[in-house]
């Protein structure tokens, strides 16, 4: 992500004025448009370019500055159009820098105003943020029986995969089923889910922007299908036992574990806290924790953990391995391994310091010991063993924080800015709901890295499969 800290001021052509929200809508000029081509990184120009497949028709833009300039030129790229393709890339930054708009402002417009981006392209863009690059090989291959000699290059994203099947008719905002069976066939029922609540939004005659906070949120997964913003009552999680779960703090550096153990105990926590832990004990103890009786008594159960990593994986402080990767941490905790935690929410919260380069690839991930996730699935399809009607995967909430490893270096590193606003969040604000004390804490992040250098910031990711509101009180 490129710095916006210093813009000059910008000549905007005036059009029009939207007086119910004292907005007024400019065209924008080859000033702005070359800035934000500046600040974009490769993949949101990949996604603006997908995103805007179909109102740059009859054009092949060659890149994102073609792509706005043919906007521009056929009158589709006034403050509120830029306004909602940066919205729809996360890019809150240049929201406030280039428009001097806020995320509020921006979803009450696109509330009023005709949306320039398809909800179909904003479905598709969603599901290839909530696949990993396994799921999307895995489609790829799927697909093969359909593509016939059309086959996609493996390093491709899921996007490039959806053009390739438009190009062949497989697939369109009305013809989804393809793509529905092979996500069944991948076991990503979630998604699938998302694809039938698109279509029954599509289907009726409301308003097809449903996804406002979701679209607010980053790299935002599950939703259940009753979640809707439209509704007036919203169902919370049961956070009223005492203590609330089990909070696991692994801190692997030693900045942090005070004000994380001060701030889930002031919670309702029961906080067990390890330092300076190998690989080999992170994942004994993730797996005893796992397996804990004390979750059946719990409502909810909460991880922190603080280290070295690579680009999808945690080092213990022997770090002599590639690291335990992400991925497994996550299936110990879902449903089918962890039955107590069923339908209960999982929070995780990672503070990962990584090299800016050499970072490790997928495929040099360790496989820890313990049950594989194969053989779990393949025991709750006998008969007689765990059912439960609740996804595996539901009520995730995993917030993932990387920043740079040379924020550790020196005779004094600082304790993580990302963990410390999370603390404040939670002292002060526990009464909102963790999406939007999230929200608030991404909107901290970004504050503060437009202010400092490159190695000196943080990058926040969010997933979730939370299908009920969730406050982290119980007072």
């Amino acid at each position: 992500m490129k710095s916006v800290a210093s813009w000059p001021s910008v000549d905007w052509t005036r059009l029009f004025f939207l007086p119910f929200l004292g907005i007024t809508l400019y065209r924008m000029s080859a000033e702005v448009i070359h800035q934000v081509e500046e600040a974009l990184d490769e993949d949101e120009k990949a996604a603006l370019l997908f995103l805007c497949r179909d109102v740059a028709a009859n054009a092949v833009p060659l890149n994102v500055r073609d792509l706005l300039d043919i906007l521009r030129e056929r009158g589709k790229l006034s403050s509120v159009n830029l306004a909602e393709l940066l919205y729809r890339v996360r890019r809150f930054d240049l929201l406030k820098s280039v428009l001097d708009m806020d995320t509020p402002t921006v979803e009450a417009l696109l509330r009023r105003h005709p949306h320039l981006i398809s909800d179909y392209r904003v479905l598709m863009m969603e599901i290839g943020e909530d696949l990993d690059k396994s799921e999307v090989s895995s489609l790829m291959f799927l697909m093969r029986d359909y593509t016939g000699r059309s086959k996609i290059a493996k390093d491709k994203s899921f996007l490039d995969l959806v053009v390739e099947l438009e190009k062949l008719n497989l697939v369109a905002p009305d013809q989804l089923n393809l793509l529905e069976e092979c996500l069944t066939n991948i076991n990503r029922i979630d998604l699938k889910t998302k694809i039938q609540k698109y279509r029954q939004s599509a289907q009726g005659v409301e308003t097809n922007y449903v996804n406002a906070r979701q679209a607010s949120l980053p790299n935002l997964s599950v939703k259940d299908p009753s979640y809707n913003l439209r509704h007036t009552v919203e169902e919370r999680y049961k956070m009223q036992s005492k203590p609330l779960g089990i909070c696991l703090i692994i801190d692997c550096i030693g900045n942090d574990t005070d004000i994380l153990r001060d701030t889930f105990t002031f919670l309702g926590y029961e906080v067990r806290h390890f330092l300076y832990l190998t690989m080999t004990d992170i994942t004994n103890i993730l797996r005893q924790v796992a397996q804990m009786p004390q979750h059946r008594d719990s409502d909810s159960f909460a991880c922190i953990l603080v280290s070295r990593g690579g680009s999808q994986s945690v080092f213990g402080v022997d770090q002599t391995h590639s690291g335990v990767p992400l991925d497994h941490i996550r299936r110990m905790f879902m449903a089918d391994m962890c039955p107590s935690l069923s339908g209960k929410p999982k929070l995780f919260f990672i503070q990962s310091y990584v090299k800016s380069e050499g970072q490790l690839e997928d495929s040099s991930f360790l496989e820890v010991d313990g049950p594989s996730v194969k053989s779990a699935e393949s025991k709750a399809r006998q008969p007689g063993a765990y059912q439960d009607l609740i996804h595996r995967e539901a009520d995730f909430f995993w917030s993932l924080c990387k920043a740079d490893v040379s924020l550790l270096e020196g005779p004094s590193s600082s304790p993580s800015l990302y963990l410390r606003c999370l603390s404040q969040k939670l002292w002060k604000e526990r009464k909102h709901s963790l999406l939007e004390l999230h929200t608030e804490l991404n909107s901290l992040v970004y504050d503060w890295n437009s202010k400092v250098s490159a190695k000196e910031r943080y990058y926040v990711w969010l997933q979730h499969t939370l299908r009920k509101n969730l406050f982290l009180s119980h007072k």
